[in-house]
């Protein structure tokens, strides 16, 4: 069985026998690393292997202990090390002073050994404690965050299930998105949230009844004032949050069908009143309706649906939005030969009904996406 890794223990103190002494006593039970300056603790307790707990001397030439442990706590990165200070220093107003800068303990001079080894161990047993705890807790943070990405991709499964079979319709969709997001120069944490985000966009549709969803005709006006209401029914459905997921998804879902130019819904927004993660949608979700197989009509391919969407540039579509979209063009085709649909996962197809078969069905202004 490999042996445990022993703890380390930086000690710094400018006085050599007092370094020595310390040395000798710990070094049986731990790994000991020593400092005779301020400044070569800071650069010690930033080297690997980094310690585990540091006994810190506060009079010192240059960087005194005080100064040694601002540093230390400053630092995200080692401020979590516990410090014991040691000190000859007696007035109760230098002990306040140390423990308000972050130190754990106070060990005064002359030093007892015996009681070096004991605090040594005792404060060491709770750094020990303190990052398993943190660990399980990050774990299970981690651990709940999968399980809501999981939750919010099956709710997206139904809601394709219920307009007419499972497809990869929103993984292609979020893939656009992200793909626009980058060429965009959206920072990466903001461009992974839109990607997780995008699956609840149409989630809306749930309030939408059936025989509209699965009309293979062309919805009359009271169908099509029905069909309009899925943006802020889906705002609803994901209510307002402070998550940063379920808020971003709420704007998505919202704003998504508004336009360029003023004229698209609920809200008739304009430019850059629309919310950019909701134009970079808008682009993401009118090209995959022209390019996907529906029950109501044929799709089209990438370039006749990049030619189509140009035109619309300025009116439906943010001219940025449209100009990143010509540079990633090829990088959307790759995304539907990865993912692309087998008609077998998709029921009651219908291509011709009521003569809507033609690929002019699929004008980004007319999708019911």
């Amino acid at each position: 069985m490999a042996q445990e890794a022993r703890a380390v223990i930086l000690v710094v103190d400018d006085a050599e026998d007092i370094r020595n002494l310390l040395a000798t006593t710990l070094q049986a039970r731990y790994e000991v690393k020593l400092a005779a300056s301020g400044k070569e603790a800071v650069r010690l307790a930033n080297s690997e292997p980094r310690p585990d707990l540091i006994l810190l001397d506060i009079q010192m030439p240059g960087l005194d202990g005080y100064e040694v442990c601002a540093r230390l706590k400053s630092d995200p990165e080692l401020a979590p090390i516990p410090v014991i200070f040691l000190t000859a220093l007696t007035d109760a107003k230098d002990e306040l002073r140390g423990l308000g800068l972050g130190a754990v303990d106070y060990l005064a001079k002359p030093i007892s050994t015996a009681l070096v080894l004991a605090r040594v161990g005792t404060h060491l047993a709770l750094y020990s404690r303190r990052r398993a705890l943190e660990d399980e807790v990050r774990a299970r943070t981690e651990e709940l965050y999968a399980t809501r990405l999981q939750l919010i991709r099956r709710l997206a499964c139904a809601m394709e299930f219920r307009e007419g079979g499972l497809s990869h319709h929103v993984m292609r969709v979020s893939h656009y998105v992200r793909i626009l997001a980058t060429e965009l120069g959206v920072d990466e944490p903001t461009t992974q949230l839109l990607f997780e985000a995008v699956p609840l966009y149409d989630i809306g549709k749930l309030g939408v009844p059936d025989y509209i969803l699965r009309s293979a005709d062309r919805l009359n006006k009271v169908e099509w004032q029905e069909m309009r209401r899925h943006p802020e029914i889906g705002a609803t459905i994901i209510g307002e949050h402070k998550d940063p997921l379920l808020a971003l998804a709420r704007l998505m879902a919202l704003n998504h069908h508004e336009r360029w130019d003023g004229t698209g819904y609920p809200n008739r927004l304009g430019g850059e009143r629309i919310p950019l993660s909701a134009r970079i949608l808008a682009l993401a979700d009118a090209f995959e309706a022209m390019t996907a197989t529906q029950r109501h009509r044929r799709p089209i391919s990438a370039q006749d649906a990049a030619a189509q969407l140009m035109l619309d540039s300025g009116k439906q579509f943010d001219p940025r939005v449209i100009a990143a979209f010509q540079k990633v063009l090829p990088q959307f085709e790759k995304v539907m030969a990865a993912f692309n649909d087998e008609l077998a996962g998709i029921h009651d197809l219908d291509f011709v009904a009521s003569g809507s078969a033609g690929a002019a069905d699929a004008q980004p202004s007319q999708s019911r996406a």
